[in-house]
């Protein structure tokens, strides 16, 4: 099933319309967000992503597991669904809306089956570049949509913006079923879906005693998690910050995302070059 062999280019076009969908709807969050919760934003705006994150962690090697056994198709169905499912619920029903986001986390994990995807499609050497392509096109689709999406809801209101967010998503559930092939060759699958996953590989808290004993990964995971620490904290608030604290309209927001956007896919681009001339850990600090 799907269209021709899988390739690094499936995986890019779920992960361009999944973020496309959700880039679109960056003013319309706001505007909501403050509305729902007028005296306490940035408070409950971190109990939304800080939730979120909190079972994202719990899940993620579970689903991990399972795409291993079972295949990256079908979980990259669920996690691209059940991340999407709360878009249609932002004017309908915002309480439902922010509560779905919150549970969502159980299943928003695209970019772990996305990367397994792709890992699954490319040989050692050529997964750098393959990852930064991944990377530059998450950046890609928020160099366009958030102005796309602050331009129909002051053109046209918000409910036109979410309306077509929810068909971008729809167009991304459709395409995965339809048009993407499994990655995970047959011989690797169990012979029945009855196949069982064990505790010690759904446990998070396993996965890190075995992270902990291996002296080559434990460094780049204390890395990556310094890294991330301080970004994953202002990716949730900074656009919340740049309306409500310093005043940006929609315009404003938008402009700065995409430039944002636009030296992200350059520094992907740029590293990925610099990856191939340099040893892998100069490209590390360099990047740092």
């Amino acid at each position: 099933q799907g269209v021709g062999r899988p390739s690094v280019y499936h995986a890019v076009v779920v992960i361009f319309l999944e973020f496309f969908a959700w880039g679109l709807l960056t003013t319309p969050m706001l505007t909501v967000l403050h509305e729902t919760f007028s005296h306490h934003t940035f408070l409950m705006n971190g109990l939304i992503q800080g939730v979120k994150g909190f079972l994202s962690f719990f899940s993620a090697p579970l689903i991990g597991a399972l795409s291993d056994a079972w295949g990256r198709k079908y979980f990259l169905l669920l996690t691209v669904f059940f991340t999407c499912a709360p878009i249609p619920l932002m004017r309908i029903s915002p309480w439902w809306y922010f509560a779905l986001i919150s549970i969502s986390g159980i299943f928003s994990v695209t970019f772990s089956v996305i990367f397994a995807y792709v890992a699954d499609v490319t040989q050692e050497h050529e997964r750098i570049s393959a990852y930064g392509l991944v990377s530059a096109t998450f950046a890609a689709s928020l160099v366009t949509s958030p102005a796309i999406g602050a331009y129909l809801s002051d053109s046209y209101g918000d409910k036109l913006v979410i309306l077509i967010a929810t068909l971008v998503a729809v167009v991304d559930i459709c395409f995965i079923l339809l048009a993407v092939p499994e990655s995970l060759p047959e011989k690797m699958r169990p012979a029945s879906w009855a196949a069982l996953v064990s505790w010690e590989q759904a446990d998070p808290f396993a996965s890190l005693k075995k992270v902990r004993k291996d002296s080559t990964v434990l460094p780049i995971c204390i890395t990556v998690f310094l890294s991330y620490l301080p970004e994953a904290g202002q990716y949730s608030s900074f656009f919340l910050y740049l309306r409500q604290i310093i005043g940006f309209g929609s315009a404003s927001i938008a402009a700065f995302i995409a430039v944002v956007g636009i030296l992200s896919i350059v520094a992907q681009v740029s590293f990925i070059l610099f990856s191939v001339l340099l040893h892998s850990t100069n490209s590390l600090l360099l990047s740092l």
